[in-house]
């Protein structure tokens, strides 16, 4: 029996990426999960892939209707919800703030908080309700740059930094009924978003260069992210936790400054 047998999950974000690779880890633990996202290729190949227990959606998640239609689908189609996965998010390409037109700042500025942040208290609250009915818990995918500065542009890491904060005060709000906890992500192999707004394409979230820049010198991939989720979502082994980001950042925030770990002479 996997370790979320039963379960019943809402998934944001969940066409590609970490995202879909945490939907896939999910329905292997036994769970079944209405997957989000807002273009319907990539949840519907999961569905036809996976099954009868993957209910794709496709859905905005800035949308306060979008959210209670997904929460709702969850409870008409599996009989309750026991975990929200705000996954969904955008990124900046890393654009210095000096670089963005003046005029041009506040559409970037709302459709980054709206994806990223705005996105994660509309979920929540449309799934309070039925997650305190199971005792259940919200999962928030977070960042690097929800603690440190240079994981991507301003609008980015202010974004994240929000998220980080968002996580801390659910937390609080929510307990002692509904666990809310996050992870980090620092490097992981996928096409994310830009801004529109600013005109930016869907782009590559790994640099050339990055795997000699990490502690580990390996880059993970989004598989490789499942566990944590599953983790924060079973009772059994994170029932003690709430208000937690778990920080998986493949060891950038011990980064040396001379070599990336204190064993490593090769700088290549």
């Amino acid at each position: 029996m996997g370790a979320l047998e039963g379960k019943s999950a809402v998934l944001t974000g969940a066409g590609s990426g970490i995202g879909r690779a945490v939907a896939t880890r999910y329905i292997a633990e036994g769970a079944r999960v209405v997957a989000v996202d807002i273009e319907a290729a990539g949840v519907d190949r999961l569905a036809a892939e996976l099954g009868d227990a993957v209910v794709p959606l496709v859905a905005d998640v800035r949308s306060w209707e979008d959210n209670v239609r997904a929460v709702r689908t969850a409870v008409s189609e599996f009989g309750g919800l026991d975990v929200f996965v705000a996954n969904a998010g955008i990124t900046d390409g890393a654009r210095p703030l000096e670089d963005i037109p003046g005029e041009e700042l506040s559409g970037a500025f709302d459709e980054i908080f709206g994806v990223n942040v705005l996105a994660v208290m509309l979920g929540a609250r449309a799934a309070v309700g039925d997650l305190v009915r199971s005792r259940g818990c919200v999962i928030v995918t977070g960042s690097y740059a929800s603690s440190h500065a240079a994981g991507g542009g301003a609008l980015y890491t202010a974004s994240k930094h929000a998220v980080l904060g968002t996580v801390r005060q659910l937390a609080y709000e929510f307990a002692p009924d509904v666990r809310v906890n996050g992870v980090a992500p620092g490097i992981a192999p996928t096409r994310l978003r830009g801004i529109s707004a600013l005109g930016q394409e869907p782009a590559d979230s790994v640099l050339d260069g990055t795997r000699e820049v990490l502690p580990l010198r390996s880059i993970p991939s989004v598989d490789a992210y499942g566990g944590l989720y599953t983790l924060l979502a079973d009772p059994a082994d994170s029932g003690h936790l709430t208000g937690t980001m778990i920080e998986a950042d493949s060891g950038l925030a011990i980064r040396g400054l001379a070599r990336p770990g204190g064993r490593m002479t090769d700088p290549s």
